[in-house]
């Protein structure tokens, strides 16, 4: 599969290897934008590595969306996941000590089941689900 399109499509199925080698692309672009980001962007460091975090989310949630597929699950299952680890990331931030405990307490569940059933376990042998045409339906023409 091409690169371009393993990080921005959303149709497909991939497995572990692809998965990891697009995961580890990902991560390593947002260490390297985060060190640029200090020496290049000076007081405002900080928000551009926070843009390139944000930007992150797109080729995440495709990455997300087609393992998720080949895990037999629906193509919303991954993104899905990939935004409720960040936004649980963002909240303790922002709430009292109890409270910012319960989000990173489940911040890390998140982090276990996005691991456990997107990165090490194997693909599903399965079709994928398709919509059954209709006994009534008109024939195309």
């Amino acid at each position: 599969m091409p690169l371009l399109t393993l990080l921005t499509g959303f149709e497909g199925r991939i497995g572990r290897t692809a998965f990891w080698s697009g995961t580890t692309l990902v991560a390593v672009a947002l260490v390297l934008a985060d060190i640029g980001s200090v020496r290049l962007g000076g007081v405002h460091g900080p928000e551009i590595t926070a843009f390139a975090g944000t930007f992150a989310l797109f080729p995440w949630s495709a990455l997300a969306a087609k393992r998720g597929r080949d895990r037999g699950r629906s193509w919303y299952y991954g993104p899905t996941l990939v935004i409720a680890i960040v936004l649980s990331g963002l909240g303790p931030d922002h709430f009292e000590a109890a409270a910012a405990k319960t989000l990173g307490a489940f911040s890390l569940l998140l982090w276990l089941v996005a691991l456990i059933d997107l990165g090490l376990l194997p693909g599903c042998n399965a079709p994928v689900p398709v919509a059954e045409t209709q006994a009534d339906a008109k024939p195309a023409e």
